[in-house]
């Protein structure tokens, strides 16, 4: 049922720590845009020993709720139902509450990484590499799942994270193979590298970025650029960025939320451009 402009509706995100999170500037942009006045999104702090307890206190005037860590693979089990997107990496980010009380799973992660390189021209690649295998990484082999013919090279750094990764490649049908981390310089020279690693873990990287780089996906928004960031765009290479997937992810929830569609891409990154340059 698409959303009328008068309509009263809440949506959230839900995870800890939340206090920095973007998504109520994102989902607030967008219903200034679409002009539904009568929406709210808010930001409520819940591990997972209290998200049960939340989704029990949701009245029906709840559309919908976004979800980040640790609540991703927790809440699968208070779903009436989830997508096939969301099964194939086990984590859902994504609920839509519908009129006749169901609550419904997705994951917009995967579609949203397909969605940011495809706005800066990659449709296809023939092969890539992904540094890091933490939770993202699964994710972004998802991605990589749709969009890349042939082999997906992942830099880990524990034999644990490279057997979580080689299951991941069966389940989601990638040809990947496993590599050192002080390997890590040569995936740079990979047509799409992914990085999912925290903060700082890529800085020693940028030394060897090669002189014509491809195009990177660098997972992080804040602090931005990432020292691998500033090199690979100096030295000429496409750089997808973090606050480019957070966007594409949110456009696909405000869809799903409110029935409208298309979202508003451009006031949306604007809006979180803008709440980023004033931290």
């Amino acid at each position: 049922m698409t959303a009328r402009a008068t309509d009263a509706r809440r949506a959230a995100v839900l995870g800890s720590p939340i206090a920095h999170s973007l998504s109520p500037v994102l989902h607030r942009a967008a219903y200034r845009e679409l002009g539904l006045a009568g929406w709210s999104y808010d930001r409520f702090e819940i591990d997972e020993a209290g998200l049960a307890g939340f989704l029990g206190t949701l009245g029906p005037e709840w559309a919908g709720l976004s979800l980040t860590m640790p609540l991703k693979r927790a809440v699968i089990p208070l779903l009436d139902e989830i997508s096939e997107t969301a099964a194939s990496v086990e984590a859902v980010n994504t609920v839509v509450l519908t009129e006749d009380g169901r609550r419904l799973g997705d994951n917009t992660d995967i579609p949203g990484m397909v969605a940011a390189l495809r706005e800066r021209g990659i449709e296809q690649v023939d092969s890539a590499a992904i540094l890091g295998a933490g939770a993202t990484a699964s994710s972004a082999l998802a991605a990589l799942a749709r969009i890349c013919t042939g082999e997906v090279v992942v830099h880990v750094r524990s034999e644990a994270r490279a057997a979580e990764m080689r299951e991941w490649g069966k389940r989601l049908d990638v040809q990947v193979r496993i590599a050192d981390w002080a390997d890590a310089a040569s995936a740079l020279r990979a047509p799409l590298v992914v990085a999912t690693t925290p903060a700082g873990t890529t800085d020693a990287l940028a030394a060897a970025v090669p002189e014509r780089p491809t195009t990177l996906f660098d997972v992080l928004y804040d602090p931005w650029p990432t020292e691998l960031a500033a090199r690979w765009s100096a030295c000429g290479g496409a750089v997808v960025s973090g606050l480019d997937l957070l966007v594409h992810q949110a456009v696909l929830q405000v869809e799903q939320m409110t029935g409208r569609s298309p979202a508003p891409v451009a006031a949306m990154r604007k809006a979180g451009e803008q709440a980023l340059a004033a931290r």
